[in-house]
């Protein structure tokens, strides 16, 4: 499996409040993360910050050879422990009340094929091969919610004056639910995970092209990205995680910042 991960502040924005995180642990588990922090100035900056920090500290202590159900759970409770950590750290501080973190985690086995999505908020996971492209999480968005229950079309979301209202959020309460997605990532296949930045900017069609361009290596793919959103406008942070398992079926390590 090969990996790359790009982190813009965009074309407006003055702070870069999204994270990215992508790397094999010591115990042979493959983990990725975004997170899409807020709150105002380096509350968000913070949130994110420390989401990443306490899944990657939960999960690198993790035994080796857990079975699949046992690695749910661990990402899972990883995910209730940032959220615990950032809840405790906004409620002592008036500087940083209503800080929080969109979190998309993704966390494979050590054959780095099969694997966990934890979810929350509106950063996304696809899972992009030659037939076509599937988002994987369902945003935890006002606006989500409006097409759910028919009140808007699908079309009227992206340029909704509330898109970015989120309903569910890293850090915010003392409870949250974490949205939890087995995934095979097969021979082939690609793995995005991505802040709103990217998906605000392109459609997933968009996205695919980009994706799926056999002429360019991973790292010109995450470049691609990167260049049509802040080119689309680029009015928000932008961050995008790209794994990619390949055609042989065969491990590749290596990422790239």
């Amino acid at each position: 499996m090969k990996a790359v991960h790009r982190s813009d502040v965009g074309r407006v924005r003055a702070v870069n409040e999204d994270r990215a995180y992508v790397a094999v642990l010591d115990n042979g588990y493959y983990l990725a993360i975004v997170a899409d922090g807020m709150g105002g100035h380096q509350a968000g900056d913070i949130a994110s910050r420390l989401a990443v920090e306490t899944v990657v500290s939960e999960l690198s202590a993790l035994p080796q050879d857990l079975q699949a159900n046992q690695l749910e759970r661990a990402l899972e409770a990883a995910i209730l422990r940032a959220n615990q950590t950032i809840f405790h750290i906004a409620s002592q501080d008036e500087k940083y009340y209503h800080m929080g973190t969109t979190i998309v985690a993704a966390l494979f086995d050590h054959s780095k094929c099969n694997g966990y999505i934890g979810h929350i908020g509106d950063s996304r996971a696809y899972s992009v091969d030659r037939q076509g492209i599937l988002q994987l999480t369902e945003d935890h968005t006002l606006v989500n919610e409006l097409v759910k229950n028919g009140q808007i079309e699908p079309e009227e979301a992206m340029r909704h004056p509330r898109r970015n209202v989120l309903i569910r959020a890293l850090g915010t309460d003392a409870q949250v639910e974490v949205d939890m997605k087995p995934i095979t990532l097969g021979s082939g296949q690609y793995l995005l995970l991505c802040s709103d930045g990217l998906t605000n900017m392109m459609n997933s069609d968009q996205i695919w092209s980009a994706v799926i361009d056999p002429s360019l290596p991973l790292e010109a793919k995450a470049d691609r990205l990167l260049g049509q959103s802040l080119n689309a406008g680029g009015d928000d942070n932008i961050t995008i995680v790209l794994l990619e398992q390949a055609e042989s079926g065969t491990m590749e390590e290596g990422w790239n910042s």
